[in-house]
C-alpha cells in the first residue's frame, strides 16, 4: 500500500494533481484547530474556551476544539473508509471539499484510548472537464490498526470542524462476519438543468442522473444488517448523464456516508464511471475519489484491485477493458492492452493456491448471465474472464449493469459448440450449492436507479447475449449486435421488486479441511415505504483449503 507522503508518479494522469502533506495559502486558510489543552494551559490560551460539560471527560478522548470554525473553511464533505491492502490492520478516510484546506488530517484511536493518533492526508485534485471546476480530495491512511478491533476516528483541517465516524477492522484467519453488496445505485436528489439558446443563462430543476428514492432506502437497508464492509457492483451515481458531474459525485457521498462513514465501501468501476475528458480514458474522478489497494500499475490504480477479509479473497474488477457494449462516455474496450487479465490469474491462482483462503468473491460492473432485455450479457467478458473463472474456480461473482435481481445455477465450462459460450450448469440445485464444482453469479442491480429492468425479463426460457459491436449509430454508440440463447443456467428471477440488495454471511466452518458456509440473503427494498424485506435465502458451501 502506498504511504503517505510518496510522490505520484511522473508518468500518472498531468490534471490528478498530488499535494502532499501541504499548507494551502490564501484568504480562506484559516489558523490551525487545536485539541482540548491542560486546564493551567487553557487558561493562558487565546483560543474560545469548551464548554462546560467538557470538563468531566477523560483527557485522552475529547476532540474539542477550542478555536471556532473560520469564516470561509469548507467544511468535511462525503466521509467514506476504504480498506487498505491488509483490512486487518489499514483503513483509509477519505473526503473532498470544494475549496482547499491546509493541514488536512485525521485522528483516531480505540474506544477506551480516544484520539491519540493522528496522521496527515494525502491530498489529489482533478480538474472536471465539463465545468472546469477543480476537486480536491483527502485520503487519511490509517496504519497498524489491531485486527478485529473498533476505532473512532475525526478528519479535519484548519479552520475546519472534525466530522467523524467509527468502524472496525477485518478479523485475522477463519472468522465469521458479513459483507454487503449492490450497484447502480444513482443519488436521490436533483440538480440545476442550464437551458439553451437565448435562455443558456437560465437553470431548472432536474432530477439527478438515473434516481429514485430507493437510492437513499438502500442505505438505510445496509445499515440495518451492518455489515464488515460493503461491495458497490458499478454505476455508483451516473455523473456521466448529469449536467453537474461535482454536484453529482458530491451528492453521492452525502447520500452513502450514513454507512460509508462506519464501514469499508468497497466499489468497482462501471461504464458510468467513464467521464468524456476526465482523463486519458475517463475515469479520473473514480481514481481520486477513491484511495483503494494498489494493482502495480501506473495509469490503471484503482481499477482494480484485491484484497482479503477472513478466509475471503475478494477481487474487483474494471469490465468495460474487456467488454464488447459501447456504453461509457468513450470507447474504450482493451484500454489495458491485456494488463488487467495477466493480473487477474496471478490474483486467482494465488488464491487458490493459498491454504489461508476459501471462497474466490468477484465484484464487477457487466455481467456475464442475463435474461433481461436489457444490456444483455456481454460475449467480451465471458470469452476473457470465463475460462480464468472456471480455471481457478472462482465460487462467486456480484455484478450489476441490469438494473434487476437474477441469479445463477452453480456453472463450470460452457455448452459445447453454442455460438455465445453459454454457461455450463453443472447442478440445479438452488437452496445448497456446492461452489467448488461451479460458479455463482449474481446479478445485483436493484441500487436505486429509476429504470428498473426486472419488467424486461425474457418469458420464454431465453437470453440474450451482445456478441459484437458495428459502426457508430444514430445513438452515438457502436451498434450491438445480439444473439439469443437458451438460459439453461438461470436459477431465480424476481419478477415483481425493482429494488434490493444481498447480505452475505460467511461461517468459516469448525474444523481443518471442513465444509465452510456462505449463507446469502436478498433484501427487497420495498416501494413506497423503503421498508426492508426478506425475499429468500440460500447456503453455498464447500470444503476448507486446509485439509
Amino acid at each position: 500500500m502506498d504511504s503517505v507522503g510518496v510522490t505520484e508518479n511522473a508518468n500518472a494522469f498531468s490534471r490528478r494533481t498530488a499535494l502532499r502533506a501541504m499548507t494551502v495559502t490564501g484568504a480562506l486558510v484559516a489558523a490551525p484547530a487545536v485539541f482540548a489543552l491542560p486546564e493551567a494551559q487553557a487558561a493562558t490560551s487565546t483560543a474560545t474556551p469548551a464548554a462546560p460539560a467538557a470538563a468531566s471527560t477523560p483527557q485522552a478522548s475529547p476532540l474539542l476544539l477550542r478555536q471556532p470554525e473560520k469564516l470561509g473553511a469548507p467544511p468535511v464533505d462525503g466521509l467514506h473508509l476504504t480498506f487498505g491492502a491488509d483490512p486487518a490492520r489499514q483503513m483509509t478516510a477519505s473526503w473532498s471539499t470544494v475549496t482547499p484546506v491546509g493541514n488536512a488530517r485525521v485522528r483516531f484511536g480505540t474506544l477506551d484510548g480516544g484520539y491519540g493518533r493522528e496522521i496527515q492526508a494525502e491530498v489529489l485534485t482533478y480538474i472536471d472537464a465539463m465545468s472546469s471546476r477543480e476537486v480536491y480530495t483527502y485520503h487519511a491512511r490509517m496504519q497498524d490498526l489491531n485486527p478485529d478491533t473498533s476505532y473512532i476516528y475525526a478528519a479535519l483541517g484548519d479552520g475546519v470542524l472534525p466530522d467523524g465516524g467509527s468502524f472496525t477492522t477485518a478479523p485475522v484467519g477463519r472468522s465469521a462476519f458479513t459483507f454487503t453488496s449492490f450497484g447502480d445505485q444513482a443519488v436521490p436528489t436533483t440538480t440545476w438543468t442550464p437551458g439553451t439558446g437565448s435562455a443558456a443563462n437560465t437553470f431548472t430543476s432536474s432530477l439527478n442522473g438515473l434516481a429514485s428514492p430507493a437510492a437513499g432506502d438502500i442505505v438505510a437497508g445496509i445499515e440495518q444488517v451492518r455489515p464488515l464492509f460493503h461491495l458497490l457492483n458499478g454505476d455508483l451515481c451516473y455523473a456521466n448523464l448529469t449536467p453537474d458531474r461535482v454536484r453529482t459525485w458530491n451528492q453521492f457521498f452525502a447520500n452513502n456516508t450514513r454507512s460509508a462513514r462506519q464501514r469499508a465501501w468497497m466499489p468497482a468501476a462501471g461504464n458510468h464511471e467513464n467521464e468524456l475528458g476526465n482523463g486519458p480514458i475517463g475515469y479520473e474522478a473514480f481514481q481520486t475519489r477513491f484511495a483503494l489497494p494498489t494493482n502495480g500499475s501506473v495509469d490503471w490504480e484503482g481499477l482494480w484491485y484485491a484484497f482479503t477479509v477472513g478466509s475471503v479473497r475478494v477481487i474487483v474488477l474494471q469490465n468495460d477493458d474487456v467488454a464488447l457494449q459501447d456504453a461509457g462516455n468513450t470507447y474504450v474496450s482493451g484500454y489495458s492492452g491485456g494488463a488487467q487479465r495477466v493480473w487477474l490469474e496471478g490474483q486467482l491462482a494465488a488464491a487458490r493456491a493459498s491454504r489461508d483462503v476459501d471462497w474466490i468473491v468477484v465484484c464487477m460492473h457487466q455481467v456475464i448471465i442475463s435474461t433481461a432485455n436489457a444490456n444483455g450479457a456481454d460475449l467480451g467478458i465471458r470469452q476473457n474472464w470465463g475460462p480464468l473463472f472456471d480455471q481457478y474456480e472462482v465460487d462467486l461473482v456480484l455484478c450489476g449493469h441490469e438494473h434487476d435481481y437474477e441469479r445463477s445455477l452453480a456453472v463450470r465450462g460452457t455448452v459445447s459448440g453454442s455460438e455465445t459460450l453459454t454457461p455450463n450448469p453443472v447442478s440445479t440445485a438452488t437452496t445448497a450449492i456446492d461452489t467448488s464444482k461451479g460458479t455463482v453469479h449474481m446479478v445485483l442491480g436493484g441500487g436505486g436507479t429509476d429504470s428498473p429492468t426486472n419488467g424486461e425479463f425474457f418469458t420464454d426460457g431465453t437470453g440474450k447475449v451482445l456478441t459484437a459491436v458495428g459502426a457508430v449509430g444514430s445513438s452515438g454508440k457502436k451498434t450491438p449486435t445480439y444473439v439469443s440463447e437458451e438460459a439453461i443456467w438461470s436459477a431465480f428471477r424476481d419478477l415483481t421488486n425493482p429494488y434490493g440488495f444481498a447480505a452475505f454471511a460467511v461461517d468459516p466452518g469448525h474444523k481443518p479441511g471442513g465444509q465452510t458456509t456462505i449463507t446469502v440473503t436478498y433484501y427487497n427494498v420495498t416501494q413506497p415505504t423503503g421498508e426492508i424485506v426478506q425475499l429468500e435465502s440460500f447456503t453455498l458451501v464447500r470444503p476448507r483449503s486446509d485439509g
